[in-house]
């Protein structure tokens, strides 16, 4: 009898415990699905920054530092006996006309023209281009009559450096002297002064320069290509941007310094360049300068933002193309690096074609 019912309770116990184990696996079996079952909570994709695949133009520049100034600085020789009694004073800016030095307290005043005054000048002397230059300056000071300049000095020449020496306070012999004037193709800025007071007129007395800021870089021979008389170029002034034209390119080649005086063994060449708007420089006389060179010009092609580009594992680049939330890669070749655009071509790439980029 106990042992009937022991045997009993038991299986009881059997049936429980499985019971228990087929309970708890369903109720496994239906927290999975109904945890599988439920909405997907993944993010929708952020959107991206793209840019649009262009047509344009490219340049490869290459920038080269400069110093701002005046320009070239000239000599001036006195040619006239005596003693120089007044000088003008560095940075002082002279125009056609006006007196440059004095000598025995007599004007030495400018004259513009690019031939020097080789003999002097009066009545009946041979022909002369040297006549042209004096009877044009004569002229544009108010002291004409002789008609249209040209090569001949006449009585009516000779009229008008009467007039013009009596204006200076000098004595009137209708004679012009080669030592008279100055000469300069312009206005002039005193760079320099070298002679003194009381000292003689005869030999060095200052030096000059344009009136015009220039910027002055000193280029490799090397890349002398860059530079052309009559280019435009960029130039950046005290952090200012504007354009310039180069102006002068030298012929010789100087020591290796550069625009801050270091010398990398390289030979180099002057290049001038004048500023197209004066105002960049403010009221610097001189300050340090770069001259971006345009180096190459790639013309009607197709260009996207640096960074557009991405690397591909196996080498070369692709941009990833956005085609209505549709994105692809297309493999492009790359050309010419400006301005943070590159210039790319490939299979498939399209002008207005729109492409993923980081910037």
């Amino acid at each position: 009898m106990n042992q009937h019912r022991t045997r009993r309770r038991t299986r009881w116990f059997i049936a429980a415990a499985a019971a228990i184990v087929v309970l708890g696996t369903t109720s496994v079996v239906i927290m999975t699905q109904v945890a599988s079952g439920s909405p997907s909570a993944t993010p929708p994709p952020k959107p991206v920054a793209t840019a649009e695949v262009v047509k344009t133009d490219l340049s490869e520049e290459q920038d080269v530092d400069g110093q701002l100034g005046y320009g070239k600085e000239n000599p001036l020789a006195g040619k006239k006996n005596g003693t120089i009694t007044a000088l003008p004073s560095t940075g002082d800016t002279i125009g056609r006309g006006k007196p440059v030095y004095h000598v025995d307290a007599k004007p030495v005043p400018l004259f513009y023209g690019n031939l020097p005054f080789y003999r002097d000048l009066s009545d009946g002397v041979d022909k002369g281009p040297d006549v042209k230059e004096l009877e044009e300056n004569l002229q544009a000071l108010g002291f004409g009559g002789f008609g249209t300049p040209d090569e001949k000095f006449t009585a009516a020449t000779a009229a008008a450096v009467k007039r013009w020496q009596k204006s200076l306070g000098l004595e009137q012999t209708g004679t012009f002297g080669q030592g008279d004037v100055v000469l300069a193709p312009g206005e002039i800025r005193v760079a320099s002064v070298s002679a003194q007071l009381g000292g003689p007129a005869a030999g060095d007395v200052l030096k000059y320069s344009g009136t015009g800021r220039v910027v002055e870089v000193k280029l490799d021979v090397a890349k002398q290509g860059l530079a052309t008389r009559g280019a435009k170029v960029g130039v950046v002034v005290n952090g200012r941007t504007s354009t310039g034209t180069v102006a002068e390119v030298g012929r010789t080649a100087e020591n290796g310094k550069d625009a801050q005086g270091q010398d990398d063994g390289k030979p180099k060449i002057v290049v001038r360049v004048t500023l197209d708007d004066p105002g960049v420089a403010g009221s610097l006389d001189t300050a340090p300068a770069t001259v971006r060179f345009t180096k190459d010009v790639h013309k009607g092609i197709l260009a996207v933002p640096v960074g557009a580009l991405l690397a591909l594992a196996e080498g070369g680049y692709a941009v990833e193309a956005d085609e209505n939330g549709q994105r692809r890669l297309i493999g492009v070749k790359t050309g010419l690096f400006s301005g943070g655009k590159v210039e790319v071509g490939g299979d498939g790439l399209r002008e207005g074609m729109r492409v993923v980029t980081t910037s």
